[in-house]
């Protein structure tokens, strides 16, 4: 019976394995959830995308300078008579008004002292002048002479005709001429600088242009302009930097470079005049280590009038001034500080500026000055 009970127990195990083999085998696998995304198996995985090529970079074409070519000195001076005699003709037709009088009396006489010293000629002048004008028309009225014909000659010699009014701009020696602009900052120092190297270019003379005002950025960035619109180089340093040395380098560079005439614009800083002379002298003291200093020019606003003389006294207690520039005579009715200045500084007015375009500046003659003046 042992036996019996034992092949029983056997027959059944062999039984429950047999049925859970079939069961297994038999078993579907569950499908995915709704939504659940299948993979599939068959379809060969996608290669992955190859980068971009970068589009090739395109240089930044530079500006496109046009150089300019400056108007004449003779065609300068044609429009100098007009503009002149726009801005100054008031005071002349003055004065001429005055002695075509039928009497010429003392209210007369003094009437035109008035004008002139209106007209910032300067007390000394004006006394000379009148004088003069009374020595050469009679006073009781008497056609002695034309008004017209003294009136222009006396004031012709007021303006001083014989001075040597032409711009030292030539060096020696194989060496350029050396010009240092100097003057209060505001009245078209820098700007002069620029129209000055445009009547050098119209010449067919070689520039440099140094910019030693320095400390103001703005006026670095306009001498550079002035430069580049008639391809002249310009010397700069960075914001700030000594002004002996940025003139240093535009000489050494005019050197180099075998042109006529260096220009070197300077600061003019007035607040504190010890300073400035330091400056100054300075710069004039390196400069002249490698070539001298032909021409010191100041620049001087006309519409200033008698506070000009202030800062002409200033700059010539500074340095060697050698002759005048006077800006924006055009704007002003008092063309007598020609010679108030003149007489002050005991040098020439060389240059005059007649307006805002880029060549009206000219060389200073006195006939058209008187010219004008009397309309």
């Amino acid at each position: 019976m042992t036996v019996l009970y034992l092949i029983i127990g056997i027959l059944v195990v062999a039984a429950i394995v047999v049925v859970g083999l079939v069961t297994t085998r038999g078993r579907r696998p569950t499908p995915p959830a709704e939504g659940t995304p299948t993979p599939d198996l068959a379809a060969p995985e996608a290669p992955p995308e190859a980068p971009a090529e970068p589009e090739p970079l395109v240089e930044a074409e530079a500006p496109v300078v046009t150089v300019e070519r400056p108007e004449s000195t003779a065609s300068r001076l044609v429009r100098l008579r007009q503009r002149l005699a726009g801005a100054q003709g008031g005071f002349g037709r003055g004065l001429l008004s005055l002695l075509s009088r039928d009497r010429l009396d003392e209210d007369t006489w003094e009437a035109i002292e008035d004008t002139l010293l209106t007209a910032d000629v300067g007390v000394g002048p004006t006394q000379q002048l009148v004088g003069n004008l009374r020595t050469r028309l009679r006073v009781d009225g008497k056609e002695a002479a034309d008004p017209r014909a003294v009136l222009r000659d006396e004031l012709l010699q007021l303006v001083g005709p014989d001075l040597d009014r032409r711009l030292q701009v030539s060096g020696t020696d194989g060496k350029p001429g050396v010009v240092l602009v100097v003057g209060v900052n505001g009245t078209g120092k820098t700007t002069t600088v620029g129209k000055l190297a445009r009547i050098l270019i119209a010449e067919d003379r070689s520039v440099v242009l140094g910019a030693a005002d320095t400390f103001r950025a703005a006026a670095v960035d306009q001498l550079t302009t002035w430069g580049e619109r008639v391809g002249v180089e310009v010397v700069r340093g960075p914001e700030g930097a000594d002004p002996a040395s940025v003139a240093f380098q535009a000489v050494q560079e005019g050197m180099d470079k075998a042109v006529d005439t260096v220009l070197v614009d300077t600061a003019g800083r007035l607040q504190n005049k010890a300073g400035l002379m330091d400056e100054l002298g300075k710069v004039k003291r390196v400069i002249e280590k490698q070539a001298p200093v032909s021409e010191v020019l100041l620049v001087l606003d006309a519409t200033t009038g008698q506070n000009g003389l202030v800062q002409a006294r200033v700059f010539s207690e500074i340095v060697d001034v050698t002759g005048i520039a006077l800006t924006k005579l055009d704007g002003s009715a008092k063309g007598g500080i020609v010679v108030a200045v003149q007489r002050e500084l005991g040098v020439p007015v060389k240059l005059v500026g007649l307006g805002e375009g880029p060549d009206d500046l000219a060389p200073f003659d006195p006939g058209a000055f008187v010219d004008a003046l009397l309309g």
